[in-house]
Formats: structure tokens, C-alpha cells, sequence
């Protein structure tokens, strides 16, 4: 979408601001103190407007708008004159803690040993992100936010933040996730994990810079299965071959490893994934459908038809839940063949009620 398909003039927006900000030591769920943690930021739009957090997904990072020489993973829903309007809101987006874009991780020095912490990096939940990110707007002068809008490990921080900070938020918009992950999705994290333990390559987690870790590519491959549905695939693929003995297919996933190889660090994932693991907004507070009671904000949650991972009828649930408990929540359902990868995909299918509910 254009700004011309708006109809709307549109004044030429700053360009983002990135930088790192310091959230001090970090109490973690486990017990475990973070010493001097930081957290990298893309801060885009109209400074002092509506603040809208944006909270990336598994492999995703800060770079949410980017720029024009580099667009962002969410170019084609955020900037001026876009969906979300950064014409009138400010967008900020964290790299979450435990990444490997800027933000403390397991590639960032550990101060006690000046050494990279790799896999001595302490074990991270979506609370502890979403801590983390909520100290981190406070730095930045900004007590609370117009708008949480994010899909999959995204979306579980927007549900913990609802829970955990009721009045931080005015309106959340959790985009394909539930309230837990579900064993189904547990058991692919588990495939991912035990390929990229077993390569010899990890080393225990501690290998050397540049090593080429093919268990991680394994972890992505069996990933893009689970985030799009077979019917995209047949359509895409056809059975067509490469060459002689290589499916198109075959081609396409062993691209997709290298790529996210290239540019992810297998610590980092190996954290991000036990963290979506634990992602349960009712652990310690009696069960889920008790702790959404504590939620305030506006709800719309967003279901993508072929979702394996997050199931439409789960979403829905929820909504269902937020109105039984009095609260204010609708719930919409894409109809894509991107299944789970819907919310990444096909913004003029969705992004109309974004812009709607803003």
C-alpha cells in the first residue's frame, strides 16, 4: 500500500533512530542478576506521538520500518502514509533480549570473564523480554504506550505485557499466538534443539566465531515447514525439479537454512526457543483464563487460516475468554496460505484493521 492508495499528502518522515540503551542490572525470572544490560532499538516515526511498541518474532530484530536502502520486515505495514502511519505515531522496536542483533545475548562479553557468554548465558523467559523492554521505555521518558502489536514470540510478549504491566498498554494486538505454546509446537522446537546440539560443530555451545553450525539450518528448514501450509508449498514448488535430482523444494529449504546460518547466532536461537517454550501467561497466576482478568488494554487478536503452530480456534478462544471476563476484545481471522507466516505476509488482507483499531 501507497500513500497515493490512501489518498492522503504525505510529509517526508525522519529517518529511524537506532541506538542501545542500558536497562542496568537485570533481575531475571530464574533468580539469575544480568549485569549493564542493553537493548537495541529502532525508534521511527513522529517523536512525541502515540507510542506504538512493536515486538518482533523468533528471527526477527529491531529493524521493523528500516530505510529505503534497507526496508525493514515490516516496510509494508509501518511508514508514512502506511497502515500503521508513522506520519502520526512513533514505533519503537527492541531487538529482544537473548538476540543477537545489538542486544544482550550469548555473542554479548560477559563482564565477569571478558569473554563472550555463549552458552554460559543465564536462561531468559518472555517476561524477562518483556521487563527488559518495559525498562527500557521508561528510560526513554515513555510511561506508557497507544498500542503492543506483534505476531508469534511477539505476540507472547504483547500478552505478557498486557498481564504483567494492566496499564501500560491502551490497546494490544496479538497476532497468531495463544496464551501457552502448545505441546505440537514444543515438540518442532524440540527437532530444532537437538540439531543444532547434536552437530559437533556447536561445540557444547561454545564454538568459535564463523563456525559453520548445520544443525542450525536443519532447525530453520523444519521451521518454514511449520510456518507455511502445505498448500502454499504445492502451489509454490509443483514438484518441480532444480535439476535433474533436486526438488525446487528441496533447493528452497537448503537456502533458507544457509540464510538464517549467515546472519543468526545458534545460541540465540537455542534461548529464543526455550523461552517461547516457557511462554505461559498463566504460570503462577491460578492458569491463564485467571490471569487474563488482569488485563485492561483493548484487545483485537488476529487468527491466520492453516496455522499449525497457533490454531485459529485457540486464538478465537481467547477473545471469548477476554469478553466472559468483561473485558473489551474482538477477534479477527485472515484467510491466507501462509498459514502461520500470515502475519508477515499479505498486508492488504490485514493491515486495514490495524489501521482500524489505531
Amino acid at each position: 500500500m501507497t500513500a497515493e492508495d490512501l489518498s492522503i499528502s504525505v510529509e517526508t518522515a525522519p529517518p529511524p533512530e537506532y541506538g542501545k540503551i542500558n536497562v542496568g542490572d537485570l533481575k531475571l525470572e530464574s533468580g539469575a542478576v544480568l549485569p549493564g544490560a542493553e537493548l537495541a532499538f529502532e525508534r521511527a516515526g513522529k517523536k512525541g506521538g502515540p507510542t506504538i511498541l512493536v515486538c518482533h518474532a523468533l528471527t526477527g530484530n529491531q529493524y521493523t520500518v528500516g530505510t529505503e536502502e534497507q526496508p525493514g520486515w515490516w516496510h509494508g505495514l509501518i511508514g508514512p502514509g502506511m497502515y500503521v502511519d508513522t506520519n502520526q505515531y512513533e514505533v519503537i522496536t527492541f531487538n529482544v533480549l537473548g538476540g543477537c542483533s545489538g542486544s544482550t545475548g550469548p555473542t554479548s562479553m560477559n563482564p565477569l570473564t571478558i569473554k563472550p557468554y555463549q552458552y554460559d548465558f543465564p536462561k531468559i523467559t518472555i517476561r524477562d523480554i518483556v521487563d527488559s523492554q518495559v525498562l527500557a521505555l521508561r528510560k526513554l521518558g515513555i510511561d506508557k504506550i497507544k498500542a503492543a502489536i506483534g505476531g508469534s514470540l511477539g505476540g507472547m510478549q504483547v500478552l505478557e505485557l498486557a498481564t504483567a504491566y494492566p496499564d501500560f498498554a491502551e490497546l494490544i494486538i496479538p497476532m497468531a499466538v495463544t496464551p501457552y505454546l502448545s505441546d505440537y509446537g514444543v515438540a518442532f522446537n524440540t527437532i530444532g534443539r537437538n540439531a543444532i546440539k547434536r552437530d559437533p560443530a556447536w561445540n557444547g555451545g561454545f564454538y568459535s566465531e564463523g563456525a559453520k553450525i548445520s544443525g542450525l539450518e536443519i532447525a530453520r528448514m523444519v521451521g518454514m515447514v511449520t510456518y507455511r501450509t502445505g498448500a502454499l508449498f504445492n502451489q509454490r514448488f509443483n514438484r518441480e525439479l532444480k535439476d535433474g535430482d533436486t526438488f525446487q523444494v528441496e533447493s528452497y529449504l537448503t537456502y533458507q537454512g544457509q540464510k538464517l546460518s549467515a546472519r543468526f547466532d545458534a545460541n540465540s536461537y537455542l534461548y529464543l526457543l526455550e523461552a517461547m517454550d516457557s511462554h505461559d501467561i498463566g504460570r503462577g497466576r491460578q492458569g491463564w483464563k485467571k490471569a487474563i482478568e488482569q488485563i485492561t488494554a483493548k484487545t483485537l487478536l488476529l487468527g491466520y487460516t492453516g496455522d499449525l503452530l497457533y490454531p485459529p480456534e485457540n486464538v478465537e478462544e481467547i477473545a471469548e475468554a477476554l469478553k466472559k471476563a468483561g473485558k473489551e476484545a474482538d477477534y479477527i481471522e485472515v484467510s491466507t496460505d501462509f498459514g502461520h507466516d500470515g502475519f508477515l505476509a499479505e498486508f492488504s488482507k490485514w493491515g486495514g484493521i490495524l489501521q482500524a483499531a489505531l
